[in-house]
């Protein structure tokens, strides 16, 4: 056998073919090529599997950074087109930084102290309603055809209790809950703070600087891609922000106008849980609809289930797909198994970040992938091998 004809070593190491392709080891013979294909695949999944273990176990081992980084970055995307807008009006950089600061503040503080000033007002009366509601329902479950003891009530209320005890703390105590102290919540915080002023203060410097750490010859690749990513977090950002709004704006004035309780404190609970999809709305709105039914009758109830329901239709059919455009292009499916799967991962904080997460990701690919990054071009798709256009793939085949 010739140096030519004698199989090399790193091919039968690999089990890779010959570059002249001439001669077959027996190894090839015996290992079918859908095994070698699977294999290949396997591998490298094991692979990615393992970087993201070990990225997951970072971010848990370093949470009480990583999640008030995230918050500042969230927030700064909220911000940015009005601090844009005042910088595009020539507003000195600092003064912009501080309206925006302030009118954060003073926003946050205004809702604070209307739902404290409504709870203070009413809780009484809620408090006395929902006792004498239980009280009607419990005597229902005695006398009616269901016919319990008041020993199997009090079982079933413990189970229930306990049920709720358990889903509250697997989703307060996460892998990525923000502490389990008050000291942790003032410095992360505080640590917010800090980073969302940094970004508005000079946030092109500091990726500037992260995109030297890649080689030379990505950066543009990386900059592009994480420009396009930045762009659909801050539209996302933004239209969550109108549809958190409508929500609660339509919710609340519906619990007022059907005299449900509460209805301020209603419609900010709703607008801070428009920010987690689905979950949220679905949560939100059912408080809605139990203050109805304990303070008031089903009748009402009812009316407050078709408000919340109409709502809600109106958000995920026509809000949702008019103001998102083609900016954020993630399927409903994979909003939901985002979501759920960063409530697992993380509780709270994984289900409000699982979603901008993974738009930011999805443009990212898009735009390696698509080799958008070279032209300028905003990039298009939202599945990674279909971004390429039909006569672009036939001529680089």
């Amino acid at each position: 056998m010739t140096d030519e004809q004698r199989p090399r070593k790193r091919d039968l190491l690999w089990g890779r073919m010959p570059t002249d392709r001439t001669v077959t080891t027996e190894a090839d013979n015996a290992v079918p090529l859908s095994l070698r294909v699977a294999a290949g695949y396997a591998w490298r999944l094991l692979l990615i599997a393992a970087a993201a273990g070990v990225i997951i176990w970072l971010v848990i081992q370093l949470k009480l950074l990583v999640i008030p980084l995230l918050v500042g970055i969230l927030i700064t995307a909220l911000l940015w087109p009005v601090f844009e807008w005042m910088l595009r009006k020539r507003f000195p950089r600092w003064l912009a930084i501080l309206i925006a600061l302030v009118g954060t503040l003073a926003i946050v503080t205004g809702l604070l102290w209307l739902v404290g000033w409504q709870v203070a007002r009413e809780w009484p009366s809620v408090q006395k309603s929902t006792m004498q509601a239980l009280d009607e329902f419990q005597q229902y479950l005695m006398e009616g055809p269901l016919h319990l003891s008041a020993g199997q009530i009090q079982d079933y209320i413990d189970q229930g209790f306990a049920l709720i005890q358990e889903q509250a703390q697997l989703l307060w105590s996460g892998a990525l809950a923000i502490g389990s102290t008050a000291g942790h919540v003032v410095v992360g915080m505080l640590l917010t703070i800090f980073v969302l002023i940094c970004l508005l203060a000079d946030g092109g410097g500091i990726w500037r600087w992260t995109t030297k750490l890649f080689p030379r010859d990505a950066r543009p690749a990386v900059d592009a891609a994480a420009r396009s990513g930045w762009r659909t977090v801050v539209s996302y950002a933004k239209t969550q922000l109108l549809v958190a709004t409508i929500d609660s704006i339509g919710i609340g004035l519906g619990a007022f106008l059907l005299g449900v309780p509460l209805a301020i404190p209603v419609a900010v609970l709703v607008f801070l849980g428009a920010f987690i999809p689905i979950v949220g709305a679905v949560a939100t709105g059912a408080v809605a609809v139990f203050l109805a039914l304990v303070y008031n009758d089903p009748w009402n109830a009812f009316w407050m289930l078709v408000v919340v329901i109409g709502v809600q239709q109106l958000e995920g059919h026509i809000l949702q797909p008019i103001l998102m455009g083609s900016a954020v292009k993630v399927h409903p499916l994979a909003v939901v198994l985002v979501v759920a799967g960063g409530s697992m991962i993380a509780g709270i904080p994984g289900a409000l970040f699982a979603v901008p997460l993974a738009a930011f990701v999805n443009v990212v690919a898009v735009t390696l992938s698509s080799g958008s990054w070279k032209t300028g071009s905003r990039p298009t798709g939202d599945l990674i091998w279909s971004t390429v256009p039909r006569e672009r793939r036939r001529r680089n085949t």
